[in-house]
């Protein structure tokens, strides 16, 4: 090997180390939301790096495809920052996880037609490999859309079950296995598309029938796939960098799946079978609701909260809809000023997507130090004189306690019903994600009241200011 050779490789490993020390810190400052930002900008400077090193260090392709290609990937990158909203992130990070697997899928295509046009002997591990990067990464792409497809409404959010799904499922198990002892055996690029199929199809067959109110769980372990997928492609091609990052999203995100699971008292295994969330806004038993509820107005609840010493403000996927956050802030800025202690309560899987909440109200300026996970303020809420639910309906539900018949029975929720008053605002009188109605509502000391979040907050602010 050539001096220049020499150090070249030598510069590459450098800014692979340092590129893997960034995102080892950019991740761990991924875990609070006071270091977030910093945690983002750290690791995307160490994906940079890790380009950098691997288009300067190896001679793959012109410099007018590398830059072409890093154009059109930050315009896209942009374009969605700015104008995807925040009740949609979710569906942009489902997508963002699918074309990941994609993309691991695809190198292991290129690197595979390479070995075999170069008539190169294939070594066990590299085909066990490839195979690895194609199905997890195939499987990736069909089930992140079928996410985003049920998020977005574009798929029935129920649960779809095949009648004979299980025999489908393990016959398609049966032909991966064999298309990947094929090309180990003999490889070919036909046992690659054999298996590629099947993976696309057990990604749909895979997802289809699991409900909507669980796909943040899904949403989660897809970005664990998408490691995965990225770490096998690494392998593929002897890349150290592609293997520590696929490894780092991969690890953390099967971590961040078991956190939404415990959240919600459930086995991954249960949330893959299907079955749970139905269609959104439909009642658990199907009948009319007619029991009497107490409504307000807002100038009732602005006279609630402003002569409360503590409230807590309990946000939902109803905050997010209405573009409640700017408003709400404004208000708790305005409640504070009055010498009334505000806190904000975040369950983990409240909203559509593991942090919606605490990003949510960061866009908001809302203080870090004001946001408290279930943990921390299920203890306060008895000493709180006025709990205001926005839009959160299965976190609070207070039959997950008692009723073993209610498919979100033994989740942990949110203490809203030990507060001493509660404001629940609503549209209407419509169930949770998962289908059932939220006991909350017909409490004696529960308060409802009806309309836009963001109108309502709006009036309850202007309300205060008066008082």
């Amino acid at each position: 090997m050539s001096t220049d050779a020499l150090f070249h490789m030598n510069m590459t490993n450098v800014m692979y180390i340092v590129a893997a020390i960034l995102f080892i810190v950019g991740l761990k400052q991924l875990g609070s939301p006071a270091t977030a930002r910093n945690g983002n900008r750290m690791s995307s400077m160490a994906m940079l790096i890790a380009v950098l090193a691997t288009v300067v260090g190896n001679d793959i392709m012109s410099w007018e495809w590398i830059i072409g290609g890093a154009i059109v990937g930050a315009a896209i990158g942009a374009f969605s920052a700015r104008k995807v909203a925040m009740t949609e992130m979710p569906q942009l990070v489902a997508i963002f996880n699918g074309f990941g697997g994609a993309a691991s899928a695809v190198i292991a295509a290129g690197e595979l037609v390479r070995l075999i046009d170069n008539g190169a002997d294939i070594a066990e591990d590299v085909s066990i490999t490839i195979m690895a990067s194609v199905i997890v990464g195939g499987v990736t792409l069909t089930g992140s859309f079928i996410a985003y497809g049920k998020l977005q409404g574009v798929v029935p959010t129920r649960p779809l079950l095949l009648p004979i799904r299980n025999v489908i499922n393990v016959a398609l198990l049966i032909g991966m296995i064999a298309s990947t002892v094929w090309l180990v055996v003999d490889p070919s690029m036909t046992a690659f598309f054999i298996a590629g199929g099947i993976a696309l199809a057990l990604g749909i067959l895979v997802v289809i029938p699991i409900g909507g109110a669980d796909m943040p769980v899904v949403i989660a372990l897809l970005n664990s796939y998408s490691g995965i997928a990225g770490a096998a492609t690494g392998f593929v091609l002897g890349n150290n960098m592609l293997i520590i990052a696929g490894s780092l999203v991969g690890a953390s995100g099967l971590i961040l799946t078991r956190i939404m699971t415990k959240a919600m008292n459930r086995s991954l295994a249960n949330v893959m079978l299907g079955g749970f969330g139905v269609e959104d806004g439909a009642a658990g038993s199907g009948e009319e609701e007619t029991r009497p509820v107490t409504s307000i107005q807002p100038d009732d609840a602005a006279t609630m909260l402003a002569y409360a010493q503590s409230v807590i403000f309990v946000p939902g996927y109803g905050l997010a809809v209405a573009q409640a956050q700017h408003q709400v802030r404004e208000l708790a800025d305005l409640l504070k000023e009055k010498g009334i202690s505000v806190r904000y309560a975040i369950h983990p899987v409240a909203g559509r997507m593991p942090g919606h909440m605490n990003v949510l109200l960061a866009e908001a300026n809302v203080p870090y130090d004001e946001l408290k996970d279930l943990d921390e303020i299920n203890g306060e809420f008895q000493r709180t004189d006025v709990a205001v639910v926005i839009g959160a309906n299965d976190v609070t539900n207070p039959s997950a306690r008692t009723d073993t018949s209610s498919p979100i029975y033994g989740m942990p929720i949110l203490n809203v019903d030990q507060a001493q008053s509660v404001i629940m605002m609503k549209r209407g009188m419509s169930s949770g994600f998962a289908g059932v109605q939220n006991e909350m509502f017909f409490l004696d000391k529960t308060q409802m009241l009806f309309g836009d979040a963001k109108d309502s907050v709006e009036k309850i602010t202007s309300e205060v200011k008066d008082l």
